[in-house]
């Protein structure tokens, strides 16, 4: 049965251009998108930008430019990777367009008009590279420099709007602790969350002065400018308060990294719980899943431009160069810090990957039972007979739908990896299927092709439901495979984010004798490190 599903990447800084983490949380975003769309459901998958963070305005000045077009040249950049990459996002948000900024005005004005925002003064410290405060005892912990870049933090203060923060802990921490209507994972990140919630709550500043024209303005007051991050947050339910994307509101998954968690566990959810207190905002519910990803590293260290072993966008375009684009997306979303702990982003593992998963896996795979399939029956995929006798289970309808089993378990569970390992479990399995029966012998004895036949039509079925499994990881390279096996109308069906009828899709037996089946080039080529 379908449904809606609308998933979110954060929305990325427009200082500079885009690298491995902003395409890694993208590429996820757009397995889970595509995924749901197979399945049928009504989707949409938001990306976008952040464009009114002070180091805009400083990174403009450095470049002789003004904040707008410094804000325009890089947001450019990162729709352009964007699409060059494949992604299927259905809109592309910019925190300058109006369509957002009005609608982040009338949410602070709403904000105003319930008490929930009032005026008062704060002195604390701030972390100018992530432009926000650090609690004192946070300060302290890190010896008052920044978590994130280790620069000193500064003693500021200054007069701002403050949103009541501290009214909403109790709350928090209830929908923490069933989980049900909003959840945080990994689990270990909840943890954090909710110990730090359990400290105290302060009201926090959601305003600055001094900001000049650059952002948002609090409504009536022209000196405040609305702090960056509100404004930021506000991305994922301005773009769908219309009246025809109402509907995929609560968002079903929010994807950020660990370094916003605070924001998006406790601002983000508190702001929605005063603004649904009001009339009208009863559709404005809290968002159903949080999901914190680790970061990479590179060559076991940290990714530093100064080590100079940052995967930039130069080195996101060699890798799809060499290896290609479906390479690049499934080493990302099966290899990625999806947990608790960093990944490695290491050449030598990114070709492990390739070759024994891609090239060895699934190119060989196809490549064998295509290249029989055209020995033994002129390219026409045959009728399946009887049975070859080799005393191992052959119900592989059955295996089949383990694997299917396993698949949605791990894609609900957003465990990309286990989610591609089942159905590579089921192309290897279909080569485990092809060493135990031996075709290739098979075909030499006297009255034995109707059993070959058996056995190249249930290799086929297989990799054809195997297939369905890997389009969100793999979409261009199982699209080849498709066409060339006569299940063109799935890439029809999916084409410019279609809707697909998975449930029906993967029920065994689909595959129609006589089909032509297409040799052509191996889907994945195996890749000689010298060859680089």
């Amino acid at each position: 049965m379908s449904s809606k599903f609308y998933v979110t990447t954060p929305i990325y800084y427009v200082n500079g251009e885009p690298h491995i983490g902003h395409v890694y949380t993208t590429a996820v975003g757009d397995v889970l998108a595509r995924y749901h769309r197979l399945k049928g459901d009504d989707t949409f998958f938001l990306t976008g930008t952040d464009e009114h963070a002070t180091k805009v305005v400083d990174s403009a000045a450095e470049n002789g430019v003004s904040p707008q077009e410094w804000a325009d040249r890089n947001a450019k950049a990162f729709q352009d990777t964007f699409t060059r990459l494949g992604m299927s996002h259905d809109d592309f948000i910019r925190t300058t367009q109006d369509r957002h900024k009005d609608k982040v005005q009338d949410y602070f004005k709403q904000l105003l008009d319930c008490g929930d925002v009032y005026l008062g003064e704060y002195e604390g410290w701030y972390d100018a590279g992530q432009e926000e405060y650090i609690p004192e005892n946070k300060a302290k912990e890190f010896g008052y420099k920044s978590p994130v870049n280790d620069q000193p933090l500064v003693r500021k203060a200054e007069k701002n709007y403050f949103f009541k923060l501290s009214a909403y802990g109790d709350s928090l921490l209830q929908l923490l602790g069933s989980g049900e209507v909003f959840d945080v994972r990994p689990t270990a990140r909840k943890n954090e969350v909710v110990a730090r919630i359990r400290e105290g709550l302060n009201d926090v500043p959601i305003s600055r002065t001094g900001s000049g024209d650059w952002g948002i303005k609090v409504p009536g007051d022209d000196e405040h400018t609305i702090y960056v991050w509100i404004d930021a947050l506000i991305n994922y339910l301005s773009t769908v308060d219309t009246p025809e994307r109402r509907y995929y509101w609560p968002a079903d998954v929010h994807l950020i990294g660990k370094e916003i968690l605070w924001f998006h566990a406790v601002i983000w959810p508190a702001m929605l719980l005063a603004l649904n207190k009001l009339p009208g905002n009863e559709w404005m519910k809290l968002p159903r899943l949080l999901y914190t990803h680790s970061q990479w590293i590179s060559e076991g260290k940290k990714m530093s431009k100064t080590l100079g072993n940052f995967i930039d966008l130069a080195q996101i375009d060699h890798y799809v160069e060499v290896f290609g684009l479906d390479a690049l997306r499934y080493f990302l979303t099966t290899n990625g810090p999806l947990g608790t702990t960093d990944s490695d982003f290491a050449e030598a593992k990114f070709i492990e990957v390739y070759n024994t998963d891609l090239a060895n896996t699934l190119g060989n795979c196809f490549s064998r039972v295509s290249n029989m399939t055209g020995r033994y029956f002129d390219g026409r995929l045959p009728k399946p007979g009887p049975e070859p006798q080799t005393g191992i289970d052959q119900e592989h309808d059955r295996t089949a739908e383990h694997a299917v089993r396993d698949y949605h378990r791990a894609m609900q569970g957003l465990e990309l990896s286990k989610a591609a390992d089942a159905a590579m479990g089921l192309v290897r399995a279909v080569d485990g299927y092809i060493e135990a029966t031996q075709p290739f012998q098979l075909a030499k004895q006297d009255g034995k092709l109707p059993e070959v036949g058996t056995v190249l039509y249930n290799c086929a079925e297989a990799l054809r439901v195997a297939s369905l499994l890997l389009w969100p990881f793999l979409p261009e390279k199982i699209e080849a495979l498709w066409r060339r096996t006569g299940c063109g109308h799935y890439a029809d069906a999916l084409a410019d984010r279609g809707k697909g009828e998975l449930d029906q899709w993967l029920t065994w037996g689909q595959c129609k004798p006589g089909t032509e089946i297409m040799k052509g080039d191996p889907l994945f080529p195996r890749f000689q490190p010298a060859k680089v």
